[in-house]
């Protein structure tokens, strides 16, 4: 199975550069699972595809103002840090730009000497290994100085650090948002709870490396990126009497469909627990626990619409961007969204 196999033709001009001004009201796309057919809705008509028992999963991450930029001890070049991942306390793996200025002992300050970090390590893909240095709460330093990491292809300034958090974002830990959770408002949250729609938590740190292009030919080749996860023992026995009552199991994004078939046995349950997944889910891959899905429009070639076309087939995949294209739907992170049902 060739990369180029998932790619399609989307113009510049669709890619969205900012939210929309209510969280709900952007289009969703329908796209039925079996027949391939496409409906075109607002995102509020999800409620329409949900009945009791159903069971809604959502990543509760949040994204941590993850963007630094500093100067370099001793000499004042200028820096980009991008936070990748914590490894351990206080030692994390960045992205740097320029990577040149940035040998194992060089050393870097952030806002003024709220924070300074020290490169410990030179590790895969030319990332470091850095240890920061700080007086207070990690946390609260970045609140400071950090900025929030969009994605590269969006250029316009966000002016409300907030839109690029989900209503529910609660652990700290992300490097980019779960995109699919941002259209959901408080208001539409308690209306499905009122239709007695189960809703249940799950995280899942979303790395840069979602936005990590698949540099080889066969996709079977590609090493996906590792993210951390939990999910706890009140949401698997949501999930799992859902499934026992012959409920549908709806994933909100990639990332909460990623974690509930790292979590899953092959009876479709699911287990409480908590560790780093490197699943990559593409065509040909038997889903044991996600029915449905809600996710936004993704980039050619990407693993994530691999995994959208492993549930709904390549074809009606590539037929739903087209059609997404000519509709002139919003694509990426500030973008419109597709529900997948199981019809």
């Amino acid at each position: 199975m060739k990369v180029k196999d998932f790619f399609y033709d989307l113009p510049e001009e669709l890619i969205a550069q900012e939210p929309i001004k209510d969280r709900d009201s952007s289009r969703l796309m329908v796209l039925h699972k079996n027949s391939g057919e496409i409906d075109h809705k607002t995102f509020k008509n999800i409620k329409d595809y949900l009945k009791v028992g159903d069971c809604l999963v959502l990543n509760d991450t949040r994204v941590l103002p993850a963007r630094l930029y500093g100067y370099k001890e001793g000499t004042g070049a200028q820096i980009e840090f991008v936070l990748i991942k914590r490894m351990n306390g206080d030692i994390w793996e960045v992205i740097l730009k320029p990577g040149r200025k940035a040998k194992v002992g060089s050393r870097f300050i952030f806002g003024d000497g709220l924070l300074k970090a020290e490169v410990i390590e030179i590790v895969e893909e030319g990332n470091r290994l850095v240890r920061f240095e700080y007086d207070g709460i990690f946390e609260h330093i970045l609140d400071k100085v950090g900025l929030m990491p969009l994605p590269p292809y969006i250029t316009k300034r966000l002016e409300d650090s907030e839109r690029y958090q989900t209503v529910y974002s609660k652990n700290k830990g992300s490097a980019a948002a779960p995109t699919a959770g941002l259209h959901f408002t408080q208001n539409l949250l308690d209306e499905l709870r009122g239709m007695g729609v189960n809703i249940v938590y799950i995280t899942l740190h979303v790395g840069l490396g979602t936005f990590r292009p698949v540099k080889v030919e066969n996709i079977l080749e590609h090493k996906m990126h590792s993210e951390f996860y939990s999910i706890n023992e009140d949401a698997c026995s949501i999930i799992n009497e859902a499934k026992n009552n012959g409920k549908k199991i709806v994933a909100v994004g990639t990332t909460s469909c990623r974690v509930l078939e790292t979590v899953g046995n092959a009876d479709g349950r699911v287990l409480p627990g908590s560790g780093n997944t490197d699943i990559f889910i593409y065509p040909g891959y038997k889903f044991k626990v996600v029915d449905m899905l809600i996710t936004n429009f993704h980039l050619p070639e990407s693993t994530l619409i691999m995994l959208v076309s492993a549930l709904v087939g390549r074809e009606n995949t590539l037929n739903a961007y087209k059609t997404a294209v000519e509709e002139r739907y919003r694509f990426f992170s500030f973008g419109d969204a597709m529900m997948i049902i199981d019809s």
